[in-house]
C-alpha cells in the first residue's frame, strides 16, 4: 500500500466502519497508525479501478522478542463483503511477510465478533490472550479518594529512566500498550510518577487527546495505600477527552479490574490476542 494516499485510506476505513458506534476521525486514524508502527511497504489492499475496497494495514516490530506484523486495522467496505477479501489478503500478504523477516502475525479481535474469531482460526490463529476493555464517560466516574496512606509526590516523568518498572506489572502490555508504541508517538503521551522520597512506586502513561491510559501499575509492596488513586486523580485533571478509556487489560489481573470498578469503570467489553506463526 506504499502507492495508496493517507486520504483513499482514511476514505476506505471510515466507510468500512461506518456503522460502528465510535468513529474515528482522520487525524485519530493518523495518531493510531503511528502508535501501532503502520508500515505501508508491508500493508496490503484489494482495489476495484482505483478504490481500496478491502485493506489491511499491518504494523510492524517486536513481540516478546520476535519480529511481528500486528493488524491495525483489517476493513472491507460493505458492498464488498462475503467475498472473503480479508482472507485473500492475509494470505497474498504471507510471502511478503515472510522475505522482510516478519516470523508471528498478532492481532486483537472482539470477541462478541465470532464470525471473524472463526475466520481467524480456520486460518490457524490461535488464541494467546483474553482481554476486557473499558469506557466511561468523564461525568460517570466515581471521583472519590481517600488520602493516601503513606508520603508521596507526583511529577513528571521519563519512563525509560526507570528500568525496574517492569516489575510493577501483573502482566505484559498487549502491542498497542508497549513501550515501543508509545516511544512511536511519544509527544502524544504524559507519564506520571509517584514517589516515596526518590524512589518511584507507581507510574501512569496516558494520552489526553484520546482518553487513553495506556500503562497504570503501582509496585505490589505499595498497593492498597491511595497511590493508584492518586494516579488516576491526576490523570482526570489532565484528560481532554470526553471519556476514559482503558484497553486490553489481562482478563486475569483481577487487582486492575477491581481498581477500575471501584471508580464506576465498568468492563465494556472483552477481546481475544491471537497470534500465527508464518
Amino acid at each position: 500500500m506504499s502507492s495508496a494516499s493517507f486520504n483513499s485510506i482514511y476514505e476506505a476505513f471510515a466507510k468500512a466502519f461506518e456503522a460502528y458506534e465510535v468513529r474515528i476521525d482522520k487525524k485519530e486514524l493518523g495518531s493510531m497508525m503511528k502508535r501501532r508502527g503502520f508500515n505501508a511497504d508491508l500493508s496490503f489492499a484489494a482495489f476495484d479501478k482505483d478504490e481500496i475496497t478491502a485493506f489491511t494495514l499491518n504494523g510492524t516490530g517486536e513481540f516478546n522478542g520476535i519480529p511481528t506484523a500486528y493488524d491495525t486495522g483489517t476493513g472491507t467496505v460493505e458492498d464488498y463483503r462475503g467475498r472473503g477479501l480479508a482472507t485473500q489478503i492475509f494470505q497474498y500478504s504471507t510471502p511478503y511477510l515472510k522475505k522482510a523477516g516478519i516470523r508471528q502475525y498478532l492481532l486483537e479481535v472482539i470477541q462478541h465478533n465470532t464470525k471473524a474469531v472463526s475466520v481467524y482460526k480456520k486460518i490457524g490463529f490461535e488464541t494467546t490472550r483474553e482481554f476486557n476493555y473499558f469506557r466511561q464517560r468523564n461525568d460517570q466516574i466515581d471521583h472519590n479518594t481517600k488520602p493516601a496512606g503513606i508520603p508521596y509526590t507526583l511529577e513528571r516523568i521519563n519512563i525509560n529512566n526507570f528500568s525496574h518498572i517492569p516489575s510493577f506489572w501483573d502482566f505484559e502490555p498487549s502491542w498497542q500498550n508497549s513501550f515501543e508504541s508509545i516511544d512511536r508517538s511519544k509527544e502524544s503521551f504524559v507519564s506520571i510518577g509517584a514517589f516515596t522520597g526518590d524512589k518511584l512506586i507507581g507510574y501512569c502513561v496516558f494520552e489526553p487527546v484520546s482518553g487513553d491510559i495506556t500503562q497504570i501499575a503501582v509496585g505490589k509492596t505499595y498497593r492498597r495505600k491511595g497511590i493508584g488513586s492518586a494516579l488516576f486523580g491526576e490523570i482526570l485533571k489532565l484528560n481532554r477527552n470526553d471519556s476514559i478509556k482503558i484497553i486490553n487489560t489481562d482478563i486475569s489481573c483481577t487487582s486492575i479490574t477491581n481498581f477500575l470498578e471501584s471508580k464506576n469503570i465498568q468492563i465494556s467489553g472483552k477481546q481475544f490476542e491471537m497470534i500465527k506463526e508464518i
